[in-house]
Formats: C-alpha cells, sequence, structure tokens
C-alpha cells in the first residue's frame, strides 16, 4: 500500500484522510458523537442557506473567529454542547479541502489518528493519501504533524519521502507540543481566548469515530 503526503489539494482517486488539525479535523470528530450528519460548505452564504433548508445547527469561522449569527464557532469544545440532527459547518480551509477530494475522504488528527489510519487500510485498495489542509493554501506544522501521527500507524506501508518526513518529525511528543502549541494558527486561536481549544485538539486517539465526507455530507464510516 503507497501512503502520500499532499499540501492543499487531494489526488487520490483511492482513499484520502483530511488533516486539519486547529480544528476543522477535530471539530467535526467530536460533532459526529451528537449528530447524525454534518453537511460541510464553503461559503458562509451556503451555510446559512442549508442551515434554514435542514433546520439545522450552524457552525463556522474565519480566521478561527466565530461568524456573527451563527450558533458557534469552529470549537471542538463548544460544539460538544450542541445536537441534533444535520450540523452545517463552513471553516476557513477544512471544509474546502473536503469540497475538492475525488476519493473516498476521511477525516483525521491526534484526536481519532489511530482509528483514522486502520480504517483508511481496511477501505484503500492500493493508495493512502493524507492531506494536510494547511492555512490559504500554505504549510501549516500543526497539520504537518498530526498527518506523521496518523501515518506512524501506517509504518508497516510504503511511505513516500514526505509521509516518512512527517511520521520521523512526530516522533518527539515534547517537540510536537512546544511546535504546534507556538504555531502560527494556535498563536491566532490564542489571541482570541481559545487557548483550551489547541490544548484539546492535541489530545491523542481519545476517539474512535471516523467521519467520512460523500457527497456533499459526513457521517460516520459505515
Amino acid at each position: 500500500m503507497k501512503v502520500s503526503l499532499s499540501l492543499d489539494k487531494s489526488y487520490s482517486k483511492d482513499v484520502a484522510i483530511m488533516v486539519d488539525v486547529l480544528r476543522a479535523s477535530t471539530t467535526i470528530t467530536v460533532a459526529m458523537e451528537n449528530f447524525g450528519t454534518i453537511i460541510p460548505v464553503k461559503t458562509i452564504e451556503e451555510a446559512e442557506n442549508f442551515a434554514k433548508k435542514n433546520d439545522a445547527v450552524l457552525a463556522g469561522e474565519r480566521r478561527g473567529a466565530a461568524i456573527k449569527g451563527f450558533d458557534t464557532g469552529n470549537s471542538p469544545i463548544e460544539i460538544s454542547k450542541f445536537a441534533g440532527d444535520v450540523l452545517v459547518i463552513t471553516t476557513s480551509n477544512g471544509t474546502r479541502i473536503m469540497d475538492g477530494m475525488q476519493s473516498k475522504a476521511l477525516i483525521g488528527s491526534f484526536v481519532n489518528a489511530k482509528s483514522v489510519a486502520q480504517t483508511a487500510l481496511n477501505l484503500a485498495e492500493n493508495h493512502i493519501e493524507v492531506v494536510m489542509a494547511g492555512v490559504e493554501g500554505n504549510f501549516a506544522i500543526e497539520d504537518f504533524l498530526g498527518a506523521g501521527e496518523i501515518i506512524s500507524y501506517l509504518t508497516d506501508q510504503k511511505l513516500d519521502e514526505k509521509a516518512l518526513a512527517a511520521y520521523m518529525a512526530s516522533r518527539d511528543a515534547y517537540m510536537v507540543q512546544n511546535a504546534i502549541k507556538t504555531s502560527r494558527s494556535a498563536r491566532r486561536l490564542g489571541e482570541l481566548g481559545l487557548t483550551n481549544d489547541v490544548e484539546f485538539c492535541l489530545k491523542r486517539n481519545i476517539y474512535d469515530t471516523v467521519p467520512v465526507y460523500e457527497n456533499g455530507r459526513i457521517n460516520l464510516i459505515k
């Protein structure tokens, strides 16, 4: 099985894992505990329209900050306080990446790394692509290290050089914690008073939940 690492865009026609550690992947994983379906959309206008049509809870952020008029932002801690049949969510990076995926798309982060890796192995025929969401098309260290954590459960497969680099970089837990807590994304969240979200997103394997994106909706893997 080939395992590759990509940034911003997905190319796999087999299985891909979208990684947006701070915070879309983590928030979606938590939300799947309390919602039947999640609808990720790219724009604020789409989100508002979908929420009205589906009588849904509305969540989203831009540049980390909750969107005015929405029920909640993109916080894994806050989203756990909501429940319902449908959640509509729009984020700066993660939901945009999912829209471009052509394969079976799983959603992974530190909180479900082991489960999402095992599920990908079970589903894939010959290629697992780990896709870092990044920030507005640019490299984000938290997604690189989160990808490495997921890849650490795939090391008996054929890792490409980028995947191998992410795996190696993710092995020192202290350095990983420090790098993510001092990253641009974490500093931005800190300025917004969301440091607790960063701490939560660094928890490892606290969920067995594996969200899968298909036909415009996110559900639990069956």
